[in-house]
């Protein structure tokens, strides 16, 4: 008894120093070095996946990247001028709590709102781009974001300016109602005009893009791209299957599934975003 005693002492006693060590290593691994891949869960040196332009090595899973970061990646020597920046905070309905709740996010993610609006060079050729931030109120559309992107296509579409918006949202925005909804006529009246005015419009869908974006602007671009697995749809999931009363596809609603519906004309990889862009911009005359 007393040697058995002994024995489970000694077993204690090394996993106490085993522990110990681990925990030594972990303080040792610099936070933030690592950054962990959502789908495949794999430990990716943050170094790597920057240069990756956040994309996985291991599963090509397109982590979410800020709308800065995009903008760097597809403009000339990363340099763009951003538009309408200094716009100001409003709450239509007098929404409890949603004042504090857009001041909080303003300075812990540097935005003014959930879209960044930029105009710059791709290839020589002037773009005015529009990028939705998921970080901000998972990009919902608020009559901001609305009145940013519509002064956007305007603007575009006074220089006859090609136009590329980059959604990324949950839909409208629960705590402005009605306002919010009304975004989507007032992007897609102003998209009209850019269209009769013989403009190009390019909707670059990323992820996730659903709701009421999915209805107005994100569906209404003469060319539509989306980026690898990223989730469309105007509804969700559970929603349709219990209204239709059938099991869906399990594609359903990623970029894949809708381009073999036709709603997606290409899907491009992150890496080639900006290539592609170009070649579009010299398919239609502008660009060297």
């Amino acid at each position: 008894m007393e040697q058995l005693f002994k024995e489970r002492k000694e077993k204690l006693h090394l996993f106490k120093s085993l522990r110990k060590k681990r925990e030594n290593e972990r303080k040792e691994v610099p936070e933030g070095l690592y950054t962990k891949c959502p789908k495949c869960k794999e430990l990716i040196l943050t170094s790597k996946l920057k240069k990756n332009m956040s994309v996985c090595p291991h599963c090509g899973n397109h982590l979410k990247i800020t709308a800065y970061e995009r903008l760097e990646m597809i403009y000339d020597q990363g340099k763009y001028k951003e538009l309408y920046k200094s716009t100001q905070r409003v709450n239509p309905l007098e929404f409890p709590g949603y004042d504090e709740k857009l001041e909080f996010l303003q300075q812990k993610t540097g935005l003014n709102e959930a879209v960044v609006v930029a105009s710059g060079k791709i290839n020589g050729t002037k773009v005015i781009t529009c990028v939705m931030d998921s970080r901000f109120l998972m990009g919902s559309m608020s009559s901001i974001v609305g009145d940013k992107i519509t002064k956007a296509i305007e603007h575009a579409t006074k220089r006859k300016y090609p136009l590329i918006i980059f959604t990324a949202s949950g839909g409208a925005r629960m705590q402005e109602g009605i306002y919010s909804l009304m975004q989507m006529t007032k992007t897609s009246s102003a998209l009209a005009r850019h269209h009769q005015a013989g403009l190009l419009y390019i909707s670059y869908i990323t992820h996730p893009t659903t709701g009421g974006v999915t209805a107005s602007f994100a569906s209404l671009g003469d060319i539509i791209i989306g980026e690898p697995q990223a989730l469309i749809g105007f509804a969700g999931r559970r929603v349709i299957e219990s209204t239709l009363k059938q099991k869906l596809p399990e594609n359903f609603q990623t970029t894949e599934f809708m381009e073999e519906q036709g709603f997606v004309d290409l899907i491009v990889k992150r890496q080639e975003m900006r290539s592609t862009l170009i070649r579009i911009l010299k398919m239609h005359g502008k660009g060297a």
